[in-house]
C-alpha cells in the first residue's frame, strides 16, 4: 500500500459486482481504496455455500466421520477462496493468510446478504 503504519480501519462493501476495500487510519484519514471484480470468486463462493449447507444438514444426522470429512472439504474451499483473495490483492495490500481467511469469511457474509 505504500503506507508506513496503522492501525487501519477497513470498510468492506459490495457494489455493482465488485468488492470494495476502503482503507483509512483510525483517525479517519483515507489511505486507499481497492476494487476487485467478483468474477474470480463466483465459483468458489458458490461451492463454499453449497458445502456449508451440506455441513449443516450433516450435523443433524450424519456420523462424526462424515461430518469431519465435509468440514475438511469446507475448510479446503475456504482456503482456496482465501488464497484467491490474497493473490488478487498481491501488490496492492500486504495480507497474511490468516487475515485473508478472515476477510474471505466477511466477504462471504456480504455476498450472501447482497
Amino acid at each position: 500500500m505504500g503506507h508506513d503504519g496503522g492501525p487501519y480501519k477497513l470498510t468492506l462493501s459490495i457494489m455493482e459486482k465488485r468488492l470494495i476495500f476502503d482503507i483509512s487510519l483510525e483517525n479517519g484519514d483515507k489511505v486507499a481504496t481497492h476494487i476487485l471484480s467478483l468474477t474470480p470468486f463466483r465459483r468458489i463462493v458458490k461451492d463454499y455455500f453449497m458445502i456449508c449447507e451440506s455441513y449443516y444438514e450433516a450435523i443433524k444426522t450424519a456420523t462424526p466421520s462424515r461430518i469431519e470429512a465435509i468440514d475438511m472439504g469446507r475448510r479446503g474451499v475456504h482456503n482456496e477462496g482465501s488464497q484467491t483473495l490474497q493473490d488478487r490483492l498481491n501488490g496492492k495490500i500486504e495480507l497474511d493468510f490468516d487475515t485473508a481467511r478472515r476477510l474471505f469469511t466477511l466477504f462471504c457474509v456480504l455476498y450472501w446478504r447482497g
